[in-house]
C-alpha cells in the first residue's frame, strides 16, 4: 500500500507501526525481569533493591507521560513520537555499560522517562486514526505490541546469554538499537501532512467537558481515571516484573524454563488484549450501547485476573500454567478498554489527558514495587503480594461501574 494515499486507507497499517512501536518499548523494559535473577546477583541486590529499580522506573514514567502528554498537544505528532523512540532505545543501549546499582537505578529511571512518551503518543494517534466504535480495537492492536516485544525479549535474550553471569549485556545492547529500525519505518509510512487533523467528534458523550483542561483534571471522569488506571496498572506491572522471579526462587524453575514460559504467558496476554478489543466491537455491532459493552469487557477482564489469587496455592505443574495464562490474558485484556474511555474525555486534550492519567497510572504502581520487594524479603515467599495484586482489576471495574457518568450531553 503505498505511503501516498490518503491517511484514511492506511488507518490500519499505521495501528501496526504503533503496535512495532509497543513491541520494540517493552522489548527495551522486560531485558531488566529476564535477567533480573543475574543482576541481583552480580550487584548483590535483595529483592527490595529490585522493588527499588522498578519503582524508579515508575516514577520516572510518570513523569514522562506528563511531560510528553503536554508535548503531544503541542506538537507535530510524527517527530515528536520519533524523537520519544530515539531517546528510550538510546538508554536501553546505554543500560548494558553499567557496573553498579546506582548506574543501573539511573538508566533505568532515564529508560522510564523517555517511555513514558509513548502513551500519549500512540494513545493520541489512535484517536486522530480511527471512529469510536474502532478505538478498542485500535487501542489492543496498539496494546498487544508490549506482549509481542515481551514474547520475543525471552526468547532473543535466551540465545544471546551465556552461562557467564554478565552476558546479559549485550543482549541490553542489541535490542537497545532496535528502535533505529522503527524511526525509520515511521518516516517512511506516515507523511508530513499526517496525524494533524482534528480528531472526531466522540459518539459516546455522557458528560461534558470542563471548559478548560485544568477544570477537566479535577472532573468526574478523570477522578474515575486515575482510579481505574491505579488498579490495573499497579497488577499489570506486579506480574510484568516478578514473575519470571516468582518462578524461578519461588518454584524452582530453571532459567530456561522461566524464559520459555515468560515467552508463553505474553503470547497469551496478547490473545485477551486483542480479543478484548474485538469483543467490543462485536458487540455494538449487534446493537448493544458503546458504554455498556466496555463495562461488561472490562469487568470480564477483571475476572479473570482474579483467578490469579489461586497461584500461591499451586506448585510447579499444569494448574500454575492455565491460572496463570488466564491471569495474563485477563490483565492485558482491561488495557484497550480503558484507552478507550480516556479518548472520550476530551479529545481537545487527548496528549495531556493520557499524560495526567499516566501520573496516576505509575505512582500506585512504582510504590507497590518497593512494597512488593520488601514483602518478599520480610514473608520469604511472593505469594501475599501476589494474592493482593489479584483482587486490584475487580475494585477497578467497580469504580468504573458506579463512577463513570451515563448523562447524554455533547463536546464542545
Amino acid at each position: 500500500m503505498s505511503a501516498s494515499r490518503p491517511l484514511k486507507s492506511r488507518a490500519w497499517l499505521v495501528c501496526g507501526l504503533l503496535l512495532l512501536a509497543s513491541a520494540i518499548n517493552y522489548m527495551d523494559r522486560q531485558t531488566l525481569a529476564n535477567a533480573s535473577v543475574r543482576i541481583t546477583k552480580e550487584f548483590a541486590l535483595t529483592n527490595q533493591h529490585y522493588g527499588t529499580i522498578e519503582a524508579y522506573f515508575g516514577y520516572a514514567f510518570a513523569l514522562g507521560s506528563l511531560f510528553f502528554g503536554v508535548l503531544a498537544d503541542r506538537l507535530p505528532l510524527r517527530w515528536l513520537y520519533a524523537l520519544v523512540v530515539a531517546l528510550w532505545s538510546a538508554v536501553g543501549f546505554a543500560t548494558g555499560f553499567t557496573h553498579s546499582y546506582s548506574e543501573l537505578l539511573i538508566c533505568r529511571s532515564l529508560l522510564g522517562f523517555f517511555e513514558g512518551g509513548h502513551w500519549p503518543c500512540g494513545i493520541k494517534a489512535t484517536l486522530l486514526l480511527l471512529a469510536p466504535q474502532q478505538r478498542s480495537l485500535g487501542n489492543g492492536v496498539l496494546q498487544s505490541g508490549t506482549s509481542l516485544g515481551a514474547i520475543l525479549t525471552p526468547l532473543l535474550m535466551r540465545s544471546l546469554m551465556t552461562p557467564e553471569i554478565g552476558s546479559w549485556r549485550g543482549a541490553f545492547q542489541v535490542i537497545g538499537a532496535l528502535g533505529l529500525f522503527w524511526i525509520l519505518l515511521w518516516f517512511l509510512l506516515v507523511k508530513k501532512d499526517d496525524l494533524v487533523a482534528p480528531p472526531p467528534r466522540s459518539e459516546d458523550q455522557s458528560a461534558t467537558p470542563p471548559t478548560s483542561f485544568w477544570q477537566l483534571v479535577f472532573s468526574r471522569r478523570m477522578l474515575v481515571i486515575y482510579a481505574v488506571v491505579a488498579c490495573i496498572n499497579t497488577t499489570w506491572q506486579i506480574l510484568r516484573a516478578w514473575l519470571p522471579k516468582f518462578l524461578q526462587e519461588g518454584r524452582g524453575w530453571l532459567e530456561a524454563d522461566a524464559l520459555y514460559f515468560n515467552s508463553a504467558w505474553f503470547a497469551a496476554t496478547d490473545v485477551g488484549c486483542l480479543s478484548a478489543g474485538a469483543l467490543v466491537l462485536w458487540l455494538t455491532r449487534r446493537g448493544l450501547a458503546l458504554t455498556p459493552a466496555r463495562l461488561a469487557v472490562f469487568t470480564a477482564c477483571g475476572l479473570l485476573v482474579a483467578v490469579s489469587a489461586m497461584a500461591p496455592l499451586l506448585e510447579h505443574g499444569w494448574p500454575l500454567i492455565a491460572v496463570l495464562m488466564v491471569a495474563g490474558a485477563g490483565a492485558l485484556g482491561l488495557f484497550p478498554i480503558y484507552h478507550a474511555f480516556t479518548q472520550d474525555v476530551s479529545p481537545h486534550h487527548q496528549g495531556r489527558v493520557t499524560g495526567v492519567a499516566g501520573v496516576a497510572a505509575w505512582i500506585l504502581p512504582a510504590w507497590a514495587q518497593r512494597g512488593f520487594g520488601w514483602l518478599a524479603d520480610t514473608t520469604g515467599s511472593f505469594n501475599t503480594g501476589f494474592v493482593i495484586a489479584a483482587f486490584l482489576p475487580l475494585l477497578g471495574a467497580a469504580i468504573l461501574l458506579l463512577g463513570w457518568p451515563r448523562r447524554a450531553a455533547h463536546h464542545p
